[in-house]
């Protein structure tokens, strides 16, 4: 495995792949089954062996990526028109996007300040005012929502539960579990720089087998599940894994606990690194028996700090790739139904004023880390 020369632009992320990859790239491409073949069933059950749940019930099902992963899990739940769905508003857009694509309100409610992850107190709040159908929180920069607690709202108010796992694989939660298998709808992503990559792609792990089949169905445009024939009994998508992206799967699956490690590796030696820039703030790895899985490193700029000379500063003069992470959503146009409005969020939105994500991948070396601390030190002065 090599690494990126010091003297060479840093990457804000970069994949881990080796000729195992190539291994099983080569096998599928000489077997002809390209598109949708036997390598998507073994990603399927090596995924679900990692994880812990029953390989047997055939509940994790691979699709074409974590976005069509949160729209099929919207509509298992049976969200559309006239539902009102609680959510962060600090989130990649494509968790409150498959809301929309079903006709489902997001409404957006603030974040714990510790976590970054939705507030059980603010849901709490919002359905005192109006009642609604469900929750989707989303496991934001790996660490895991508040998932006993949110849980027992659901159970309450019979809300449903959608959880955005996508920047979460490996994460534990306060009850010691891992995110994904609480027996709620939850979905993954494998885009280039999460975890595991599989380039696009994604999985959603069901509660139950005969949900499980409905999203076989739906991903493959609706077809019946136990047949090869043009035989489609509802609305479906194509929302298939190829086994080339399977086949990568596979091989991430194997050296997954390694390469978390790494980045485990790669956060400590930031925190190490950072510690002494006034104003700083970093993201806990831990919280009792929580544990982050490292997907970015966001960093919180110091109060005050201008974010956009920093970028340029880090991007041009020291050859180091960083980037805004993340926006809040709220007052993105697809959403202004909702009539939400700047400040209205303050500790989603205090956190997102300050993010920055720093170059971070499982084989950056210790002096690629001192380099871009030192640069933002240098920065920030």
């Amino acid at each position: 495995m090599t690494t990126v020369p010091d003297t060479e632009k840093i990457p804000l992320a970069k994949p881990e792949v080796d000729d195992k990859e190539m291994e099983l790239l080569e096998k599928v491409i000489h077997s002809g089954d390209v598109s949708y073949g036997p390598m998507g069933e073994r990603f399927e059950a090596d995924f679900a062996e990692w994880l812990g749940i029953d390989v047997k019930d055939e509940r994790a099902v691979a699709v074409s990526s974590g976005t069509a992963a949160l729209h099929l899990g919207v509509r298992a739940l049976g969200w559309g028109k006239g539902h009102r769905v609680l959510t962060s508003p600090l989130t990649f857009v494509a968790s409150a996007n498959c809301l929309l694509y079903e006709g489902a309100e997001p409404v957006f409610c603030d974040v714990e300040r510790a976590t970054l992850n939705l507030d059980p107190a603010a849901v709490e709040d919002a359905l005192a005012k109006r009642p609604a159908a469900g929750i989707l929180p989303v496991h934001i920069f790996g660490f895991p929502a508040a998932m006993p607690a949110l849980e027992a709202i659901a159970e309450r108010h019979e809300l449903g539960v959608l959880e955005d796992a996508c920047q979460a694989l490996g994460a534990v939660d306060a009850e010691g579990r891992k995110v994904g298998t609480r027996g709620n709808l939850a979905t993954f992503a494998f885009y280039a720089n999460k975890q595991l990559t599989t380039g696009e792609g994604g999985m959603i792990v069901a509660p139950d087998a005969t949900t499980a089949k409905r999203l076989r169905s739906e991903r493959n445009q609706g077809r019946k599940a136990d047949t090869k024939n043009f035989e489609h009994d509802r609305l479906g998508f194509n929302y298939r894994l190829s086994d080339l992206s399977a086949a990568l799967g596979v091989a991430q699956v194997k050296k997954l606990n390694n390469m978390l490690e790494k980045r485990e590796r790669v956060a400590e030696l930031y925190e190490a690194g950072l510690a002494g820039i006034e104003g700083l703030d970093t993201l806990p790895s831990s919280r009792g028996s929580e544990r982050r899985s490292w997907f970015v490193y966001p960093v919180l700029l110091p109060e005050g700090a201008d974010r956009e000379a920093t970028i340029d500063t880090l991007e041009d003069r020291h050859e180091i790739e960083v980037k805004q992470y993340l926006p809040c959503i709220h007052l993105f146009p697809q959403f202004k139904k909702g009539g939400w409005q700047e400040r209205q969020f303050p500790n989603a939105e205090a956190a997102a004023d300050r993010a920055l994500a720093l170059p971070f991948f499982p084989s950056m070396s210790e002096s690629q880390i001192g380099r871009v601390c030192e640069a933002l030190a240098e920065s920030l002065r």
